[in-house]
């Protein structure tokens, strides 16, 4: 089964959780587990539990919500190579095999 994590990175914006619950639903839809990283890139190197699974009912009435209900921070430590392997280790422990960030790719 694949497995896919999704973060938002960046400022709030509208429509990054109407983004997040798409997400969310179409891979549960597919038959992929879905994992949130809370915090954005922070919660990608800090890992613990700031990686959750996710379910159908965890991103219901979250469109009229504003900025992001995951929330986003931006992280120095992962602009370093070595933010960036503890990021890849959090994934692995997980079984995390892809990512998609909703925001801007920015860390």
């Amino acid at each position: 089964m694949k497995r896919i994590g999704v973060l938002t990175s960046g400022g709030d914006a509208q429509g990054m959780n109407a983004a997040v619950r798409a997400v969310v639903r179409t891979a549960l839809d597919s038959g992929a587990e879905v994992y949130a990283i809370y915090e954005g890139y922070q919660g990608l190197v800090d890992g613990g539990s700031l990686i959750r699974p996710m379910n159908w009912n965890s991103v219901g009435g979250i469109l009229q919500l504003g900025g992001t209900t995951i929330g986003t921070a931006r992280c120095v430590e992962f602009r370093e190579r070595s933010g960036r392997l503890k990021a890849v280790k959090n994934l692995m422990t997980h079984g995390i095999d892809a990512l998609v960030v909703i925001g801007a790719m920015e860390a």
